[in-house]
């Protein structure tokens, strides 16, 4: 009788290691075929054309300039003061309406002089009486029926009285109040009856034409500012009109808390479109002329660590190159490079370029911000950034 073989007794821990093995294996591949999807994918879009990015472009060029220099500054009336009284005293009459034009002189207020003028009436008789009592004294004096000592009392005391007199009048004139210069006349502060104290503003009084402006500009200029030096002023409430002055006084202190010095030009103001207190900006020539290489200040980005333009250059295409599409691209192309430059100073929506930039290199003006270095660019100039020293700006 034959034996039966020995079954084998299973193997637990064989079991788990082959297991293991075939997760490990299928999970190894899953893992193995996704990384190179990935890199496909990374591969592909690493190399992927990238689109031509339109922009205007200009060609750096050289102009001849002028330095000018520039300031702010505030509209001030050659004469211009708040209408006030010497003495006190109730309002009997308003001469003049709001916003008009006087002349030197014109009378403006009254104030009530009832008190003063009774008072000046027995201040003139009593100095009367003692005008005819000094002649009678000194009649008598000639005649030695007098001491010389009093005639001189009675000379003196008349003489005192008419004293009196003037300085009554000289009051009550003070409570006529008139214009002391030609000019136009503000609000008035003061009513018809009310009492206003001595010192107390009534209405404004602003000589217009001519008219001063005040500026300030740094102590390095005070060389080149002189007497005679002509100036353009603008103002915003008068948009798009530009007016001529000449310099007509410079400080000689310079400021010594700012480093500035003041100068002051005047201005024709026949109808008085120009007001004290407006702000003006200002532009002058300094003199010298010369070459500078300009560009548009659109062209520019203004940073931190430096300014910087994109350059446009022309370059051939690697072989094979291909656009979004998948087509081949042949010919050069033209793409930019970024460069630090630079800059001084502005006219108008020019800049000038000190350093870093040469007279017709073609510079990229609009679309900056979608720009990096080498990448390819298109040229559209339809449509082209304003690039004019003096702009004049459209009202809308």
């Amino acid at each position: 009788m034959s034996k039966t073989p020995a079954k084998r007794k299973p193997n637990p821990t064989l079991r788990w290691v082959l297991m293991l093995v075939g997760v490990a294996v299928v999970f190894g591949g899953v893992f193995a075929i996704k990384a190179i999807f990935a890199k496909q994918t990374n591969d592909f879009f690493d190399n992927m054309p990238q689109p031509a990015v339109a922009v205007s472009s200009y060609i750096a060029k050289t102009q001849r300039w002028t330095d000018n220099g520039e300031a702010v500054g505030t509209f001030v009336a050659i004469n211009g003061t708040d209408i006030t009284t010497e003495a006190g005293g109730v309002i009997r009459a308003i001469e003049f309406e709001p916003g008009q034009r006087v002349s030197a002189g014109t009378v403006l207020f009254r104030l009530n002089t009832a008190n003063e003028e009774a008072t000046l009436n027995a201040l003139e008789t009593s100095a009367k009486l003692a005008s005819v009592q000094a002649q009678r004294w000194q009649q008598l004096g000639k005649d030695k029926l007098v001491s010389l000592d009093d005639v001189q009392q009675r000379v003196a005391a008349a003489a005192s009285a008419r004293a009196q007199v003037e300085a009554q009048r000289a009051l009550i004139a003070q409570k006529t109040i008139r214009a002391p210069f030609s000019g136009v006349l503000g609000l008035r502060k003061v009513n018809l009856g009310q009492y206003v104290a001595p010192g107390a503003a009534m209405v404004s009084l602003q000589q217009l034409d001519p008219i001063f402006l005040d500026f300030s500009l740094p102590e390095q200029q005070i060389g080149k500012m002189i007497e005679g030096t002509a100036v353009r002023a603008s103002v915003d409430a008068l948009p798009g009109q530009a007016f001529e002055g000449r310099v007509t006084a410079v400080e000689p202190l310079v400021d010594a808390s700012t480093r500035n010095f003041k100068a002051q030009a005047t201005f024709a103001n026949p109808d008085g479109a120009l007001r004290p207190g407006s702000f003006a900006k200002i532009t002058f020539a300094m003199g010298g002329e010369r070459d500078v290489l300009v560009i548009p200040q659109t062209a520019v980005s203004f940073n931190p660590y430096g300014n910087a333009v994109f350059v446009i250059s022309k370059t051939a295409r690697k072989p094979g190159e291909k656009d979004m599409q998948g087509k081949d691209l042949t010919g050069d192309k033209l793409i930019v490079t970024q460069r630090f430059i630079k800059t001084g100073a502005t006219q108008g929506d020019l800049i000038v370029v000190t350093e870093g930039l040469k007279a017709g290199e073609q510079i990229v003006t609009s679309g900056l911000l979608k720009l990096r270095n080498d990448a390819e660019v298109t040229i559209n100039d339809t449509i082209q950034p304003s690039a004019d020293a003096s702009p004049t700006p459209e009202n809308r």
